[in-house]
């Protein structure tokens, strides 16, 4: 159900719809209070009935209110109305990575910026024991004036598999934690252990890290086969191509980049 233009949604005004996706639509909105506009996450209605889903949305809500820094997009509260849930958060003006992407590799100094902001983001989020699980170009969003904002902390969705031609497929996930045998994470940005079903911790992040690292600096994507189970094969069994033959490194950067994706959690940059 889409929400026009002037309708409210608890004390906030919604002024315009922003996208929509797997977990909801997003709108901009009003802050009667305190008189700014912000970004209203609202879950599907289809979903309104399913307890396993309200559960995981306020998990997120909650994951991200925990964390409050400045590389992660704040929430700023959570709620119901008319038989809707949804999560108040940051309006942020910019774009994301993914369409800065979108006219090749982001340029050196940016891209080696933006990755420290996502580190310090991602290290954040491990101090208090929360692991992404779904980094990719599509949850970085570079605010006006480069400031970098991680999006989707704590992201507990249940989504359906996607056609085996899709890139962009995300698959299941379990609430409250990853466990034995779920699936969970998207083609090109899954580390090895996420692909095998198995339980997860941060290192995984550092492995999706690396991917985002790759693609920034060389315009080309780590892992990328013609299906997704061929993706999903390659980043099992294949090594991506060397950074220096894409792009003109310092060798102190490709191994960062190398240690990221090794297959082997044990063998990857710790934190």
């Amino acid at each position: 159900m889409s929400l026009a233009p002037g309708s409210r949604l608890g004390i906030y005004e919604i002024v315009a719809s922003i996208g929509a996706g797997g977990m909801g639509e997003v709108y901009r909105a009003r802050d009667p209070k305190l008189r700014r506009d912000v970004a209203i996450k609202v879950l599907p209605a289809a979903f309104a009935t399913d307890p396993d889903r309200l559960a995981r949305f306020e998990q997120e809500a909650h994951a991200v209110a925990a964390l409050s820094h400045p590389h992660i997009l704040a929430i700023h509260d959570f709620g119901r109305d008319n038989g809707l849930t949804y999560a108040v958060m940051e309006l942020l003006e910019g774009q994301s990575l993914r369409d800065a992407l979108r006219n090749g590799p982001v340029p050196r100094r940016k891209a080696l910026d933006y990755a420290t902001q996502i580190a310090k983001a991602l290290d954040a989020a491990h101090t208090r024991g929360i692991v992404h699980r779904d980094l990719k170009p599509e949850n970085v969003f570079v605010v006006s004036g480069g400031h970098v904002k991680v999006l989707d902390f704590g992201l507990a969705s249940t989504r359906t598999l996607a056609p085996a031609d899709d890139p962009s497929l995300t698959f299941a996930t379990t609430a409250g934690g990853t466990q034995a045998g779920a699936i969970m994470g998207t083609p090109g940005y899954m580390s090895p252990e996420q692909v095998r079903g198995e339980v997860v911790d941060h290192r995984s992040d550092i492995f999706s890290f690396g991917c985002v690292l790759y693609e920034m600096l060389s315009g080309k994507r780590a892992f990328q086969g013609e299906s997704s189970v061929d993706t999903l094969h390659a980043i099992l069994r294949s090594e991506p191509r060397d950074l220096s033959t894409l792009t003109d490194l310092p060798s102190s950067v490709t191994r960062v980049v190398e240690r990221c994706l090794e297959k082997d959690p044990a063998e990857r940059i710790q934190s």
